[in-house]
């Protein structure tokens, strides 16, 4: 019996890899009052659910885990997290989306929000709960839409400080829930007691202070749009720091425009070449194919529904293309279907941050 078992194994045929969120959910589905069990029971959650979930999740997607457990006695709650990575968020959303409905389960996108009045961390040795830290905003006149947030640990030190800012931000996860935590606040310091400069509010506080001044930019931003059609363009013309050129296109209407902080979401979509025989630029196939690419890229992101096009600078062997949006999600998406168009022509990656007065194209200005 043995022989036979490993005959068959090795001539079985491979399982094929899923590659959409419905194979993804029907493989789940055949194994799920298994998978439900062994949650239930708290015995090999590892072995027989996280490791097989999360390996079959990689097949569609890196860059995403999970944290399970049971939500009350019968029925088990499952969080899909992309850990801050602004990539990531829309696969999670729409993943959840398209989840059947299934008796004793429910499927998370991102960490929920948390009830501080329930809720202590512990990390590296040291605890975080609404005992031991407060906070404080910064104001700045000359970003008055950014909100800078001071967050106090009665035990921060000079020596300490990676532990403690670390488990500053798994905290505010938790607290404000994933997606209100990386999305809401712009910027983030952590200190101790001595370092504080102003009055000291309780962190139970933070969350209505954050949805007060989310509240507050929505209402001024929220229909602000801008038109391209007769933006002004100028050509840029430098060098590198090893003397190759670069060649820059910036809307330079849109760089003095004064609604920036509506399109807060900063693209930087970089596509590479092999530019040794041509001193860092594209060939002629490549330039044509790059623009190919970048005019896709915009017919699906229209600057009128919030995705404004600010520039691209082409040389060193890439190109890098900018953008502001008013959200992230739709040129994440974009740029995964023309990575798997074009993927095998050309090395392309993206990365998305908030800026919310486009400090980062201030290179651009002449």
């Amino acid at each position: 019996m043995k022989l036979i078992k490993k005959i068959k194994a090795l001539f079985s045929t491979p399982e094929k890899p899923i590659s959409n969120y419905a194979e993804f959910w029907k493989w789940f589905r055949q194994d799920e009052q298994r998978f439900h069990r062994t949650i239930q029971s708290g015995k090999d959650v590892n072995r027989d659910f996280l490791e097989p979930l999360f390996s079959k999740l990689k097949e569609l997607r890196e860059g995403v885990y999970l944290l399970a457990g049971m939500l009350d006695a019968n029925t088990v709650e499952v969080v899909f997290t992309a850990e801050g990575n602004f990539r990531h968020i829309y696969f999670v959303e729409e993943l959840i989306a398209a989840a059947p409905h299934m008796l004793g389960w429910k499927f998370t996108p991102s960490k929920p929000p948390t009830a501080i009045s329930n809720f202590n961390l512990e990390m590296a040795g040291y605890t975080f709960s609404k005992d031991n830290l407060s906070f404080y905003p910064e104001e700045q006149p000359d970003y008055p839409d950014e909100i800078k947030i001071i967050v106090i640990h009665q035990d921060f030190t000079a020596e300490n400080n990676r532990d403690i800012t670390l488990g500053v931000y798994n905290y505010l996860d938790n607290y404000l829930g994933e997606l209100n935590s990386i999305t809401i606040i712009d910027s983030l310091d952590v200190k101790g007691p001595d370092g504080a400069v102003q009055e000291l509010i309780p962190i139970e506080k933070l969350e209505g202070y954050l949805n007060w001044r989310q509240k507050e930019f929505v209402e001024k931003y929220d229909a602000v749009r801008h038109n391209m059609k007769d933006d002004m363009y100028a050509s840029l013309n430098g060098e590198l720091e090893d003397g190759r050129p670069l060649v820059m296109i910036v809307n330079s209407t849109l760089l003095d425009w004064d609604g920036k902080a509506s399109h807060p979401w900063i693209i930087d979509f970089t596509m590479e070449y092999e530019g040794t025989r041509t001193n860092g630029m594209p060939d002629k196939p490549v330039y044509q194919l790059m623009d190919k690419i970048e005019d896709e890229m915009a017919a699906q992101l229209p600057d009128v529904e919030g995705y404004l096009s600010i520039g691209r600078q082409t040389g060193g062997n890439k190109r890098k293309v900018y953008m502001a949006c008013k959200d992230f999600r739709l040129p994440c998406k974009v740029f995964d279907a023309i990575q798997d168009k074009y993927g095998e022509n050309i090395s392309m990656n993206l990365s998305v941050f908030k800026d919310k007065y486009w400090r980062s194209f201030d290179k651009f200005r002449v």
